[in-house]
């Protein structure tokens, strides 16, 4: 008699769908940056063709975008009860912050493209928020891009830092190197750097983010619109 074999059903590959596309680009950017993002590369990455990644998207710029917003998304995505607005704008600012030095291609994309829909991401959520403190509406603009030029450029800043440090280096043992650079300045030339050289060596970068929106926003909220007194 005849051995009848059964055969085993076939592992079925997870299908190739435009959030699949993205997440593996986010992966190679972070990995390779933003020259080493090619199909090639990626359709390597999902094991497919590089025709099928064509399926979900167009080309480099739109992958591009697709990634940043899927970033920024999640920066913006509310994760406490009922904030106060500097509440929300801090934790948004701190969102952007952490997001850039993950993924320090994110900086160059959004400021690069200050007109695609990440970007306004930002700065529609910064101006809610700004509303809402009651600043005035011929300086709500204003509020708003300061508070988002600031993020973008000491975001963008501190993850150019990082990339920056030396090799096999530490953060601590290259702010002490750049601290005592700082120190041998000329004194009459550079007597604030000087005199701010032991600040910069233990310094952490977040807490001065954080105190830099927080003098923005003391700023801000001195342009209120005045509130009716209260009733007697």
């Amino acid at each position: 008699m005849a051995t009848r074999t059964t055969r085993r059903p076939e592992r079925r590959e997870e299908p190739l769908s435009r959030e699949r596309v993205v997440e593996s680009a986010i992966e190679l950017l972070d990995t390779a940056g933003e020259s080493g993002l090619t199909f090639r590369a990626l359709a390597a990455r999902l094991a497919t063709g590089p025709g099928a990644i064509y399926w979900h998207v167009t080309g480099k710029d739109e992958l591009l975008s697709a990634a940043t917003e899927a970033v920024v998304s999640r920066t913006t995505a509310s994760g406490t009860a009922d904030p106060t607005p500097q509440e929300a704008i801090r934790a948004l600012a701190l969102g952007v912050f952490d997001a850039i030095e993950a993924h320090p291609w994110v900086g160059a994309q959004l400021a690069s493209a200050p007109a695609r829909s990440p970007m306004l991401r930002v700065f529609e959520h910064i101006g809610r928020q700004v509303q809402t403190l009651g600043v005035p509406h011929t300086a709500q603009f204003t509020a708003a891009s300061a508070l988002l030029s600031y993020i973008l450029g000491v975001a963008g800043q501190n993850a150019a830092n990082a990339r920056g440090c030396p090799p096999n280096t530490n953060r601590t043992e290259f702010l002490a190197t750049v601290s005592a650079a700082w120190a041998d300045l000329d004194p009459d030339e550079y007597a604030f750097t000087r005199d701010v050289a032991d600040q910069l060596r233990v310094h952490d970068d977040r807490a001065e983010f954080l105190a830099g929106i927080d003098l923005i926003l003391t700023g801000i909220t001195t342009h209120r619109e005045p509130t009716d007194p209260a009733p007697s």
